[in-house]
């Protein structure tokens, strides 16, 4: 089972990103997760350089559609930017609509603060708008704004620890069929 976890910001010291790598350090086995650190390396959506039948995109495009094609599901946390999602996640979705990657996809949202409503609801319009499909039960907050956090302590806080590994089982469970149908 893989799972590629994205995060929505680009800062070096990002709550979200701590998250997902903790997530990653709680993957249960037989779960293989990977972080997608590229996406400020994606250019602003443009039709004009997408040609879909013909396979032709920018090259950190494709890069970014040939991860998803290899992965399960995704886990995706993003901060919230005025009130919506963070203009590069959603850059990287723009050139998703077409292209069918995340098409059924079992997704997961995490956010790192519970002021984030506004992102999360317009992440989760602009998921349905691209087909995929919604894991309730692994949408959770971690308030973890203002606090001062790693990967290491996140994965052993007894309180945030289980909420992640739900997650991430939720996602398991969801794509398992999925899975099984492709072998």
């Amino acid at each position: 089972m893989k799972i590629l976890a994205i995060s929505g910001s680009l800062r070096k010291v990002s709550s979200n990103t701590v998250l997902l790598r903790a997530a990653i350090k709680l993957a249960p086995p037989g779960v293989e997760m990977s972080l997608y650190e590229a996406l400020g390396d994606i250019p602003p959506f443009n039709p004009d350089l997408d040609d879909l039948d013909n396979g032709i995109a920018p090259p950190s495009v494709l890069a970014l559609r040939a991860a998803l094609q290899a992965v399960d599901a995704v886990l995706i946390s993003s901060p919230e930017y005025a009130h919506g999602v963070s203009g590069v996640m959603k850059n990287a979705l723009d050139w998703l609509v077409g292209s069918g990657e995340f098409s059924g996809k079992p997704t997961a949202l995490i956010n790192a603060s519970p002021r984030s409503q506004h992102a999360h609801a317009s992440l989760m319009e602009v998921l349905r708008t691209i087909s995929f499909t919604n894991v309730i039960e692994g949408l959770l907050t971690v308030p973890l704004a203002g606090r001062k956090v790693d990967e290491d302590s996140l994965a052993a806080d007894p309180d945030v620890a289980p909420v992640i590994l739900k997650t991430i089982q939720a996602l398991v469970q969801a794509a398992q069929p999925q899975a099984s149908t492709e072998a």
